[in-house]
C-alpha cells in the first residue's frame, strides 16, 4: 500500500501540478488576508482568521475536484485500470492509498497558509491561537469529505474533466446546504429542516471557526468521509469483479 501511496504522491510532485494548485490557493489566501487587514478600523491586527478560512473554502472547492479528478479516471483512460484491479492489493488499500496521497497534498496547501498567522503575531497582532487551531481542524475535516466525494465521482464517471465538473456541482451543493435549510420551503417543514440542517457541513464548520470544538462535529465529518470512501470501495469492487 505504501508503494502505491508513494507512486500517487510522486505523480503530483514530479510535475508542476501540485505546486501550481498550492500557489493558486496561496494567492487566494493572500488576497483574503490583505483584504481583512484593509478592512480593519484600528491599528491592532486582531482577528481569528475564521472569515478568511470560510471565504477561502468557497474558492478551495474549485481546487479540490482538480486534485481528485485524475485519481481513478486516468487509470481507466490510460488502460491501467485492469492492471491495478488485478494487483494483489485489496481494493480498500488502493482507495486508501490514493486518498492519503491527495490528503497529503491538501495538507501541504494548508501548511503554506501558516505563514499568515505567524506574520500577524510577529507584527504585533493578537492571534487567538485556540480558535485558529480549531479553524484549521474544521477546514481540514471539511476538505476530507470533499476529497472523498471527488474520488468517488472520478471512479464512477471515468472521465477526469467530467469528474471535475460534477465535483464542483456537488461541492457547491454541499456548501449551500445550510442556505437551502433556511429557505422558506424547507423552513415550513420543521422535520425536514432539522434533517437538512443536521447534514449541513457549513453550520458545523462555523463552530470550528469560532474556536468551539464539538465531538459530534468531529464524528460527523469523519463518519461522512468513511461512508463515502466505503461507497467508493464498493463501486470499484463491483467493477473489479466485472473484469474477471
Amino acid at each position: 500500500m505504501f508503494a502505491l501511496y508513494k507512486k500517487e504522491l510522486q505523480s503530483f510532485y514530479y510535475s508542476p501540478f501540485a505546486y501550481v494548485l498550492a500557489a493558486l490557493f496561496m494567492f487566494i489566501f493572500s488576497v483574503s488576508f490583505v483584504s481583512a487587514i484593509s478592512d480593519l478600523t484600528s491599528n491592532t491586527l486582531k482577528f481569528t482568521f475564521s472569515n478568511i478560512f470560510y471565504n477561502n473554502f468557497f474558492y478551495f472547492i474549485f481546487i479540490i475536484p482538480i486534485l481528485t479528478m485524475r485519481s481513478f479516471a486516468d487509470e481507466r483512460r490510460g488502460g491501467t485500470e485492469v492492471l491495478l484491479y488485478s494487483s494483489p492489493l485489496p481494493v480498500w488499500k488502493i482507495v486508501l492509498a490514493k486518498f492519503l496521497a491527495i490528503v497529503t497534498v491538501y495538507l501541504f496547501m494548508m501548511a503554506t497558509t501558516i505563514f499568515f498567522p505567524i506574520y500577524a503575531a510577529a507584527t504585533g497582532g493578537q492571534v487567538v491561537w485556540p480558535a485558529l487551531i480549531c479553524a484549521y481542524l474544521g477546514f481540514f475535516l471539511w476538505g476530507l469529505v470533499c476529497i472523498a466525494v471527488g474520488m468517488l465521482l472520478s471512479s464512477l464517471v471515468g472521465n477526469a474533466i467530467i469528474a471535475a465538473i460534477l465535483g464542483e456541482i456537488v461541492m457547491e451543493g454541499l456548501l449551500f446546504l445550510d442556505t437551502f435549510a433556511g429557505s422558506r420551503l424547507v423552513d415550513s417543514y420543521p422535520h425536514l429542516n432539522s434533517v437538512v440542517t443536521w447534514f449541513s457541513m457549513q453550520r458545523r464548520f462555523v463552530f470550528f471557526s469560532q474556536g468551539m470544538f464539538r465531538l459530534e462535529d468531529l464524528i460527523f465529518f469523519l463518519s461522512l468521509t468513511a461512508v463515502v470512501l466505503i461507497w467508493n470501495i464498493l463501486s470499484i469492487e463491483k467493477r473489479r469483479w466485472s473484469h474477471r
